[in-house]
């Protein structure tokens, strides 16, 4: 006898079936122990680190800002405590992203997702919000009691508290950002009067969401769903890449512990250390289960190595049934029973570590023997060149010297190349020069001239010659750029 569910056609049952995992809130248990410790010392440092840097000092002289560390984008700068950087030297904010990466492929080469458990801005800002979710709303099992019950004031009072401390936090990163875009406490002595700029309270207040949503609500859905890094692990680690991992030869076959069970009858009964108590799922800011295996959703932090410790010191079972340890220890220990060396130097470490140290080096030197002094320079095309009543040809060059001190600069400017060349400033009383043209720049700025070259036509011997402007400071300082030369041709 068929039924209606029978009857029913399989692209409607195949349409009505979820092709998604319904979303289970995480509530992650408080914990105590080393890694949770490690994790404080970690918040503290990067939390005052970005809130407190924007309003440190550094004395550059001058008419130049005095905060340490500031992104100037109206002006087109970057302070680095004692570096200053122009948008040409990009390349050194290009170096930085380099080591960056290749640190976070050391970092996961030696230890897993160290940087994902301790110092990404989304496990650092969501571990503040837990804990004042924690502080308010109480901890695991209190607040899931508190989503189950129904609406009322003990409940909306909590709720309404534990919003609006993260919406306090979430503004003070918002501001927090913006600080290290602009002078801190202009832009605070302007929000106070309000009269701050639309741009910078519009940047506040979408820093100030992302903050809120991200770190309040989407939480350990970043990490799954958002982040790209998890799908790169795998890829970054290898057998001797310290991870967290369950002692399955140890745990296995898990059941929970009887009062009146002796440990040798329940190895009689072929159970291990494993109580199945859940209280490393409990305490992981992802929910996930470590006993499974090594997992996306593993960000690495450790805290289920302190809740199962704890589990363990209990029930007077040695600890580290889960653990930092390597692939290859986990097999051989299963195996042969026996522990292997932990090697952190090795082939790949060794490649990372070599490079970070030559763009590292790089970036040194570079920083060290940076110019005062910079030039571009851009060729009249319309028109190519002029002829003039002499039978010489002019071409026209905007000329932009960038005077990276704090001091006005006097220098001389010298083209060759070509023979008989000449040079003069348009707009200028100078008159045309051979020897060297007199130009001069401000402190810590640009300045543009139009220069002339006039070359003779006997000098000429194509429609296109190489052209060599030098300019050199009264300090001894030179920079060269090539271009070309136009003429008629034959």
């Amino acid at each position: 006898m068929s039924t209606a569910s029978d009857s029913q056609p399989k692209a409607e049952k195949r349409a009505s079936r979820s092709l998604y995992n319904k979303h289970s809130k995480v509530y992650p248990r408080a914990v105590s122990g080393t890694f949770r410790r490690l994790k404080w010392a970690a918040l503290f440092v990067l939390l005052g680190i970005y809130y407190i840097l924007p309003w440190v000092r550094w004395d550059r002289g001058g008419h130049a800002p005095d905060q340490a560390v500031l992104l100037d984008l109206a002006n087109r700068r970057f302070y680095l405590f004692f570096v200053e950087l122009w948008p040409q030297q990009i390349y050194y904010l290009t170096g930085v992203l380099i080591v960056s990466a290749i640190g976070l492929f050391l970092a996961t080469a030696l230890a897993g997702r160290l940087w994902c458990g301790y110092a990404c801005p989304q496990t650092v800002w969501t571990d503040l919000f837990v804990w004042v979710e924690r502080k308010i709303e109480g901890d695991r099992g209190e607040r899931i009691r508190l989503d189950q019950q129904p609406w009322g004031w003990s409940k909306f009072r909590k709720k309404a508290a534990k919003n609006a401390a993260w919406l306090l936090i979430s503004l003070l990163t918002g501001g927090a950002w913006i600080f290290y875009f602009t002078d801190a406490p202009t832009l605070v002595a302007e929000m106070l009067r309000f009269q701050a700029s639309s741009t910078a309270i519009g940047f506040i207040g979408l820093f100030t969401a992302t903050t809120f949503i991200l770190a309040g609500y989407a939480r350990e859905q970043v990490c799954l769903y958002m982040c790209p890094w998890p799908r790169f692990q795998s890829a970054m680690t290898d057998e001797e890449s310290l991870i967290v991992t369950y002692e399955d030869w140890r745990g296995e076959g898990r059941a929970p512990i009887r009062k009146s069970q002796t440990w040798d009858e329940r190895v009689a009964a072929g159970h291990g250390d494993c109580i199945d108590c859940f209280a490393c799922v409990q305490v992981c800011p992802t929910g996930i289960d470590i006993r499974d295996g090594m997992q996306m959703g593993c960000i690495g932090c450790g805290l289920c190595v302190d809740a199962c410790n704890e589990v363990m010191h209990k029930i007077g079972r040695p600890g580290n049934l889960v653990r930092f340890d390597t692939q290859l220890n986990q097999v051989s220990q299963g195996t042969a029973g026996k522990r292997v060396p932990i090697r952190l130097i090795r082939p790949r470490t060794i490649i990372y570590a070599a490079m970070m140290t030559v763009v590292m080096g790089a970036i040194a030197a570079g920083l060290v023997f940076k110019p005062g002094l910079d030039i571009s320079v851009l060729r009249d095309r319309a028109p190519l060149y002029v002829a003039l009543s002499d039978g010489s040809i002019r071409n026209a060059y905007t000329f932009k010297i960038s005077n990276m001190t704090r001091d006005p600069r006097e220098y001389t400017l010298t083209v060759g190349g070509l023979a008989g060349a000449e040079l003069a400033v348009a707009g200028e009383d100078q008159g045309k020069v051979s020897t060297g043209l007199k130009l001069s720049a401000a402190p810590d700025s640009v300045a543009t001239y139009r220069i002339f070259v006039t070359v003779p036509t006997s000098s000429l011997h194509g429609a296109s010659m190489g052209l060599t402007f030098t300019l050199t400071s009264a300090n001894g300082e030179t920079a060269r750029y090539e271009t070309v030369f136009m003429g008629p041709g034959n």
